[in-house]
């Protein structure tokens, strides 16, 4: 798509000090029309800082962040009229229905009738729920009542703030099938969230931040390609294996108890099972060697890297809250 080259947020250089001490530091990235950009960072990481910039809250020490050319400090307001934002559960007047919710909020920004309204509640998908009171909508219905009205004024960047808090599984599946329409459209979508599992399913590039500094930005299989791999070796004799395993260098052993992927891609696999950590392009000679020392190889299991791997290697095993 030829949306997908335009840049409509860019951050460079953008730096925070809060008295002495410099919060966010020397932090630049870029998000462009129709692609999915995934913020993650640990609680104390400067990602609420960094989102507050984003939207002119706070105002950062040193950088500049712009919005479709705009700078959001110098000219804020003509900046912020191309930013839909929600941060966290959408705050809504449960006594009233959808619709007045959003015609509520349509009275803020001038030129939004009942046209757009109707447009943005099909776009959502409520118009069988929108003349019901919200008091009686699930969280997801909230969800996307909240996204309706930042997409009321028609965003080029729509900001989210930990959009699955509070959402059962299908209400997480649908959610990222409904935002990845949004960027199909053209859109670009900032998304902020502690479930890297569903970053990594919902988004084409991340940042990684951690104590104020991003560590990482690239699309999101760049990032996992090459790095090293986890392998299952079901191979008898076990010991002998393992012997010939720990032998080579780069290759670091773990039992099913210490390796540290997801126990479920164990379920059936046989407890004798060998872990390895090691780089992929080493694996078919390990098999071979095996395989002359006369090690009988009943099964290989490939377990690619997740985001959740590397962001504990570059954060040096900090947890994600």
């Amino acid at each position: 798509m030829e949306h997908a080259k335009e840049v409509i947020l860019s951050v460079e250089h953008v730096k925070k000090k809060i008295g002495s001490k410099l919060i966010i530091k020397d932090v630049t990235f870029e998000v462009r029309a129709g692609e999915i950009f995934g913020f993650l960072g640990p609680n104390g990481s400067g990602k609420t800082t960094t989102i507050r910039m984003l939207v002119d809250l706070i105002t950062p020490t040193s950088g500049r962040i712009q919005v479709c050319g705009l700078d959001v400090n110098r000219d804020p307001e003509r900046a912020m009229r191309h930013v839909g934002c929600i941060v966290e559960n959408p705050e809504m007047y449960n006594f009233l229905t959808g619709w007045e919710n959003l015609e509520h909020f349509a009275r803020m920004v001038s030129g939004i009738g009942q046209e757009r309204i109707q447009e943005v509640v099909e776009i959502v998908g409520l118009s069988n729920r929108i003349h019901d009171k919200v008091k009686t909508y699930s969280l997801g219905m909230r969800q996307r009542l909240g996204i309706a009205q930042a997409l009321l004024a028609e965003p080029k960047l729509l900001i989210l703030d930990e959009p699955t808090n509070g959402l059962d599984p299908l209400g997480i599946k649908e959610l990222r099938s409904f935002i990845r329409t949004l960027a199909d459209s053209g859109m670009a979508v900032f998304v902020s969230s502690h479930l890297l599992s569903e970053i990594q399913l919902m988004c084409d590039r991340v940042a990684i931040i951690s104590h104020g500094e991003v560590l990482a930005v690239d699309d999101v299989e760049q990032l996992l390609t090459g790095r090293n791999q986890f392998v299952v070796w079901q191979a008898q004799p076990a010991e002998r294996a393992m012997e010939l395993l720990a032998d080579n260098e780069g290759v670091t052993i773990y039992s099913r108890e210490t390796a540290p992927i997801d126990e479920s891609t164990l379920i059936g696999i046989p407890d004798y099972a060998i872990v390895t950590e090691t780089a992929p392009d080493i694996i078919p000679e390990l098999n071979r060697k095996m395989m002359h020392a006369g090690i009988r190889i009943e099964g290989i299991q490939h377990i690619m890297p997740t985001l959740e791997q590397l962001f504990l290697e570059l954060t040096e095993g900090e947890r994600i809250e």
